[in-house]
């Protein structure tokens, strides 16, 4: 009660000032202009349009009575919306399917698009016009169930504010305000017209679409543009889509203002401006921008002005050429036209809307209207209206049906209505949905009752549309997109070249013919609209300090990581074992790294190698053929044969070093590298040993060469290789060497290498070979002076003393060279200390035993070493 009394106050004081006014009388002596038309009926529906669309504020001088506002600027398109309304009610009472024997009445007035008259008209549809106004109570009783209006989303505000509070439904065929979708604030409210939340995703995906990222924006100063362009921007926030500027038109015109707004849009790099804004705030910016010449900009229009008869003009095309944008879905509607050509000012004398579309139409007055309505005489031709003229000759907005869109919304309001009444009136008693299943009496029905079957209508319109609300109120988004073409004389249509629709999936949507387009300057191609270019594959996105996301540099991607995608924000790493190719937008596998026998250096020591085995088999050959002269038998020919055989092997174990690694070759390698050598040096070993005890035997009393013959040297030299192979046996039993892929050396290579699993047992195969070596180098130069012409021990010394240079130079280089580098210092250190072997011991053999057969003689053997003083 507390609320109440001052609302019942206030709304006591406003009902009698507009039942004053609803007087004849008052109305005759201009206190008040509600101009209205009605018809009769059982249920009585209410209709707001905006037949004008700006008002003349008196002189408040205060010196008397202020006059009221005056309604001016008649809108013939407005006047269209109401027709359609009065002619789907007169299809309604035709029908004899629907609401039978029931008949629909009107009351429709005009707001002058202004939401003090909405709510002045709507309070005395309300209450009626000869309604005490002392009766009026708090019950929220009325004489009207609904009310199908208002035409925009700020009048439907302050309506809906006041009539919500006696759950008074209305139908709203052009409020688009998606605050309105708020049903703890306006339960009752119910649209035909989207909601902007669906136009604003729509637009959204358009510019999705179209990879439009850098737009500017500009609104209208009302709730429909504002709150239109906030879902717009949650919008394409989450799609990464930046504002370049937003402006706002001013309500009141102010010069000023609009050529700052004209000046961003120049300054600024957006290409593409999306405008949510009425066709009236959006004329002068629009004026403006054609008057400035400003061209190339990309027009992406909201419904409230894409089909405007105002601004898609010929004057303005050049600015405005390809502009695209939502419009409300258009439809036919038969018979309407016909409808409209009917209406003429004698048959209904009454009707001032009528009188007034003539007089717009034709440049003409009727004198008398215009001085009843208290209009300046001065707004029309001084040529009279005749009545005699003819609409069906004369092209105009009124009756041009082609572009049906609010229209159709007026004729869904209508009919849902209907269908909502048609519900109730079919309601069977004990079957109802009210208290105790009651049902409602429709000769008496309350707006709440109305409401109920509003919420719950669904139907299928005589066109082919299912209409129904969701839980806010709303109807099933659906816009047509179009697109501003060029007609052969200049004019402007409007191409149908795609279309949304919210019910159907996301990524289904949004409908564009793309080859139907013909965008801003003429350009079959859409334009781009970036604050940066896109980052191409192979580079990524880098936010600029303090600028917006859309903003950027194009950074290229790190070595080993790539980016396929255009506007990648992140780089990613290749796979182990792959590498970024040279554009930095694919992986390719690494080029895999070995010594193989098909490249110049595994073909060089291949061949290196084999040249080896065959000189190594050359010199057994000689020394096989020759096997029975002194200089053979002297220097042990079974030591000797078996010394070849070893360098032989050491010569082929390099082979197994070229060539892909496996698992056996891994093992193979290592492990006879290490028992041919110990062969090898176990050979050259007992050789320097057969010197010393030789030259010992020669002592008296000496008998030590009985102990070191032929069988027990064969025997020292297997038993020192059997140490090496009982080292590899356990090395390839606890962690033998294996293949593996190495990708620590370079980036963009693996090294196909073998793994020598234990280090250690490694060095135990140098370091055994090794103690061999230097065993043999100190016997064999404590022996390189013995008075032999042919001392062996020399050429042992020097064989050694290269072999040890070699292996110690090897294992920096070893270690410094990875990759298949590796492998070829150590095949060249096997080659080069077997080569060494193989020249220092037996190369003198065969010289002397091929070039000087003279000294291949016992007695030259036997004799003692001269100095070249006494020779």
């Amino acid at each position: 009660m507390g609320m109440c009394f001052p609302l019942c106050l206030s709304l006591f004081l406003l009902k009698s000032a507009i039942a004053e006014a609803s007087d004849p009388m008052c109305r005759h002596q201009g206190k008040f202009d509600l101009s209205g038309v009605s018809r009769k009926g059982d249920v009585v529906l209410t209709g707001l349009f905006p037949i004008h669309f700006r008002t003349i504020q008196p002189n408040l001088s205060f010196h008397e009575e202020p006059s009221p506002p005056v309604c001016d600027g008649f809108n013939s398109r407005s006047f269209r919306w109401m027709q359609t309304m009065i002619f789907a009610l007169q299809e309604i009472n035709k029908d004899p399917m629907l609401l039978p024997n029931i008949t629909l009445g009107y009351n429709i007035y005009d707001t002058c698009t202004t939401p003090t008259h909405s709510l002045r008209a709507a309070l005395t549809l309300a209450s009626g016009p000869y309604e005490d106004a002392s009766n009026y109570n708090c019950e929220g009783t009325s004489s009207i169930p609904v009310i199908v209006g208002d035409s925009g989303s700020t009048q439907s505000l302050v309506v809906a504010r006041t009539m919500m509070s006696f759950n008074i439904p209305m139908v709203s065929y052009f409020s688009s305000c998606t605050c309105l979708s708020n049903r703890n604030e306006f339960p009752a409210f119910f649209r035909t017209m989207p909601s902007d939340a669906y136009q604003a995703k729509g637009v959204a995906r358009l510019v999705q679409r179209f990879g439009w990222t850098w737009v500017g924006s500009i609104v209208g100063d009302d709730d429909y543009s504002h709150n239109a362009i906030q879902a717009f921007s949650d919008e394409v926030r989450k799609l990464g889509v930046c504002i370049a500027f937003t402006e706002v038109i001013p309500k009141v015109y102010s010069r000023r203002k609009i050529l700052q707004i004209t000046e961003n849009i120049k300054a600024s790099t957006a290409r593409v401006i999306v405008m949510f804004a009425l066709e009236g705030d959006a004329y002068p910016l629009i004026s403006e921008v054609v008057k400035q010449n400003i061209t190339g900009r990309q027009w992406i229009a909201s419904e409230a002005w894409v089909t405007s008869a105002l601004i898609a003009t010929k004057e303005n095309f050049l600015s405005l050429s390809g502009t695209i944008g939502f419009a409300i879905h258009r439809a036919e509607i038969p018979g309407l036209r016909s409808f409209l050509l009917q209406v003429h000012p004698f048959k209904t004398p009454n009707n001032l809307f009528v009188k007034e579309l003539w007089e717009v139409i034709f440049n003409c007055s009727f004198g008398m209207a215009v001085e009843q309505k208290g209009k300046p005489a001065s707004i029309s031709s001084q040529k009279k209206c005749t009545g005699l003229e003819e609409l069906t000759n004369t092209y105009n907005i009124y009756s041009d049906v082609s572009e049906l869109r609010i229209s159709y919304n007026v004729y869904k309001a209508v009919y849902t209505i209907a269908h909502s009444l048609h519900n109730l009136y079919s309601c069977e008693n004990g079957k109802g949905p009210f208290e105790n299943q009651t049902c409602a009496n429709i000769f008496d029905v309350k707006p709440w009752q109305l409401a109920h079957y509003l919420k719950e209508v669904r139907y299928a319109i005589k066109l082919g549309e299912e209409i129904y609300f969701d839980e806010n109120g709303d109807i099933v988004a659906t816009y047509d997109i179009v697109n501003w073409q060029k007609n052969e004389d200049g004019s402007v249509r409007f191409v149908h070249v795609g279309h949304f629709d919210s019910a159907t999936d996301s990524g289904q949507d949004l409908v564009v013919n793309e080859t139907a387009i013909i965008w801003a300057g003429g350009k079959v191609e859409a334009p781009e609209s970036l604050c940066s270019k896109h980052c191409l594959p192979g580079t990524r996105k880098a936010i600029r300090n303090g600028e917006q996301i859309c903003c950027f540099d194009c950074l290229p991607c790190a070595d080993g990581e790539i980016s396929n995608e255009t506007d990648s924000l992140n780089c990613v790493p290749c796979a182990l074992e792959h590498w970024s190719n040279p554009q930095r937008n694919e992986c390719i596998p690494k080029e895999i790294e070995f010594l193989s026998f098909e490249e110049a250096m595994g073909i060089t020591l291949t061949t290196v190698s084999l040249l080896g085995t065959a000189s190594t088999v050359s010199v057994a050959g000689v020394l096989w053929y020759y096997r029975k002269t002194p200089i053979v038998r002297a220097n042990n020919s079974e030591l000797s044969f078996l010394l070849l055989l070893s360098l032989m092997l050491c010569f082929l174990c390099s082979l197994t070093f070229i060539g892909q690694p496996s698992v056996w070759s891994c093992m193979l390698r290592h492990t006879l590298f290490g028992v041919s050598f110990v062969l090898c040096i176990s050979c050259v070993l007992a050789k320097t040993l057969v010197v010393l005890m030789a030259f010992k035997a020669t002592l008296p009393n000496n008998n030590m060469m009985k102990w070191f013959g032929t069988l027990q040297q064969i025997l020292s030299v297997l038993l020192c290789t059997v140490v090496q192979v009982v080292i590899c046996v356990v090395w390839l039993l606890v962690s033998s060497p294996f293949p593996v892929k190495q990708t620590k050396y370079y980036n963009q290579k693996i090294i196909f290498e073998c793994d020598l699993g234990s280090v250690t047992a490694f060095c135990c195969v140098l370091g055994y070979i090794g103690f061999l070596s230097c065993m043999s180098f100190v016997l064999a130069f404590l022996a390189r002076k013995l008075p032999d012409n042919f001392n062996e021990a020399k050429f042992i010394t020097f064989s050694m003393l290269i072999f040890c240079a070699v292996w110690l130079t090897f294992i920096p280089a070893y270690i410094s060279s990875p990759g298949k580098y590796t492998v070829a210092v150590e095949i060249f250190a096997i080659l080069a200390s077997s080569f060494g072997l193989l020249i220092c011991i037996f190369a003198p053999k065969c010289y002397i035993i091929l070039f000087k057969p003279e000294r291949n003689t016992k007695k030259y053997l036997m004799g003692k070493t001269c100095s070249k003083k006494s020779t």
